[in-house]
């Protein structure tokens, strides 16, 4: 679920170091709680592994996109617009990549603050990426979970709409074993048949292609027959759960595309946020074991 080259780096690192994989720049972080690595690319986790456990929490193609491409794979960053759902009747942003601008630009390591427990990491935009919004990530990491924190600020004199995603690759034994827990009862969207709205019965199971939008905001359990991940969320009414089923994008092989499931916390079309200037916003995503 880790790239051999990407293991290589952090099994030569002892405490935290600079690297380049890929062409990017990341920060590696091998230390008594356990394995971390982030890209600066997008503030992009690419790897978790607490201490004690034999396998990678996130999965990452072996074979990335080139450069001005993003990497597929750990969380990357949807923000300030999941999808095309840009808002521009609401702010001056009218073009731009599906997903947003986040997860393609470069971003610094403001600071590092370790503890008995772990690490909390925090990252900002190189570049003002939004004429009204400012972002941030706060990353805290320990031998018991991962959390992220995605805070969106209105500096602005306008109100603004957003939406944005953690678009979590959960590395799984094999995509067909997974079944999800959490969601039965949930009314979801599914982006496979136009959006049409249906209401989930039971466990949710991944045997082939699945894009839904679910609208809710508990936590949910993926397990894969091995382990199961528990994520849970803040401020978020939508999770997504994607795999592409056979039809693997072009960075993924065939050997590694059924190791992953995406469960998401989002804000989507269901519950878009409105920032007043001066507010903030805090879309959060926390896994551990369940």
């Amino acid at each position: 679920m880790i790239p051999d080259s990407l293991q290589t780096l952090v099994d030569d690192v002892d405490g935290q170091s600079n690297a380049r994989w890929q062409d990017r720049e990341v920060v590696v972080f091998n230390m008594a709680w356990g394995e971390m690595v982030v890209s600066l690319q997008g503030a992009q986790v690419l790897h978790f592994k607490p201490k004690g456990d034999s396998a990678a929490w996130l999965w990452v193609t072996p074979t990335p996109a080139a450069l001005p491409d993003t990497i597929r794979g750990g969380i990357p960053l949807c923000w300030p617009w999941f999808a095309d759902e840009r808002y521009a009747d609401e702010s001056p942003e009218r073009d731009g990549p599906f997903h947003g601008l986040a997860r393609q630009a470069p971003w610094r390591l403001d600071a590092v603050d370790e503890h008995a427990e772990g690490i909390e990491v925090h990252l900002s935009p190189l570049d003002r990426l939004h004429s009204l919004l400012t972002a941030r990530v706060v990353i805290q990491a320990n031998t018991q979970r991962l959390n992220v924190e995605l805070i969106s600020e209105n500096i602005g004199e306008t109100p603004v709409k957003m939406s944005g995603a953690l678009h979590t690759y959960l590395g799984v034994a094999h995509t067909h074993q997974c079944r999800l827990e959490g969601l039965a009862g949930a009314r979801y969207l599914d982006k496979l048949k136009d959006f049409a709205e249906a209401e989930q019965q039971g466990v949710l199971a991944v045997h082939g292609p699945v894009d839904r939008i679910y609208h809710t905001n508990e936590a949910v359990a993926l397990s894969d027959g091995e382990r199961t991940l528990r994520v849970a969320k803040q401020s978020s009414d939508s999770t997504v759960v994607w795999h592409p089923g056979d039809a693997l994008p072009a960075d993924t092989p065939q050997e590694a595309g059924f190791r992953f499931v995406c469960v998401e916390a989002a804000n989507t079309r269901l519950d878009p946020v409105w920032l007043v200037p001066g507010a903030q916003h805090l879309l959060g995503t926390t896994l551990s074991l369940d």
